[in-house]
């Protein structure tokens, strides 16, 4: 183990502006399947949702850009929030910071399909501390940010983290639950193992305090795409056989170097 005052440029800060981070929601998907990319945070008043549909698996691209939807987000208050199309399929909202403990609900039309879902905005669980560690697995050594906290007890928690290299996009990286450590100190290991950290790299991890529904979402993906050579689509939280999720979470960032 590093030393932590010796070796880690480390803090966490709460981001002032909207993300997007690299992931892969249309995996072997079916030409014509709209997909959705719903990653709604309290980083920013700045909120991005991607509509598009999946192309057959030989194309070029993996997915077009749909430019006509309609795009609406309504919290449990009755208050309603629209998104515009700009380009390449993102629709924007401008003034929108969602609050911790309200259920927000997603409507998407596409022509004349309606895609529906919705999502609890948790609150964050803090972290205590921050380190990077080294591992052995199967005779090759990996580093890994270790963060430790305390898990609330006798309630349901699950983590999403994304992990960003020199600077480069934003790639999922795990998805955790508190299903067998429930109100205990709790430590995740994070890394990418598909991807080789070095000394020296700068890393940026982004911490999301997510709902059951986007856990599930992200379990599913880490089990059917980063350990099998099949990849599959994981099981969206929309409605009507679309592609992707919608989130609503809150979300801190921490840097750390690697001595």
């Amino acid at each position: 183990m590093l030393s932590k005052s010796s070796y880690i440029l480390l803090y966490s800060i709460l981001l002032f502006s909207a993300c997007e981070e690299k992931v892969d929601l249309d995996l072997n998907a079916d030409s014509g399947r709209v997909v959705i990319d719903a990653q709604l945070s309290d980083a920013s008043n700045v909120q991005r949702i991607r509509v598009s549909q999946s192309v057959a698996i030989d194309a070029e691209a993996g997915s077009t850009a749909v430019k006509s939807a309609t795009v609406t987000v309504k919290d449990n208050l009755n208050q309603n929030y629209s998104f515009q199309h700009e380009k390449d399929g993102y629709y924007i909202n401008r003034n929108f910071k969602p609050v911790v403990g309200r259920k927000y609900s997603l409507h998407v039309g596409v022509q004349k399909k309606q895609f529906e879902s919705s999502s609890t905005m948790p609150a964050y669980i803090n972290v205590e501390t921050t380190r990077i560690i080294e591992k052995e697995i199967a005779g090759k050594t990996y580093f890994f940010i270790a963060l430790s906290f305390k898990d609330p007890a006798k309630f349901a928690n699950y983590y999403m983290y994304t992990l960003s290299i020199n600077g480069k996009e934003f790639r999922f990286a795990s998805a955790e639950s508190d299903q067998f450590n429930d109100g205990l100190q709790v430590t995740h290991y994070i890394s990418d193992l598909e991807r080789s950290l070095s000394h020296g790299d700068k890393l940026k991890l982004r911490r999301y305090c997510v709902d059951a529904g986007t856990f599930h979402y992200w379990n599913d993906y880490q089990s059917t795409n980063l350990s099998t050579a099949a990849p599959g689509n994981p099981k969206s939280n929309i409605s009507n056989n679309a592609l992707g999720y919608f989130s609503v979470a809150p979300v801190k960032e921490y840097e750390l170097l690697i001595p």
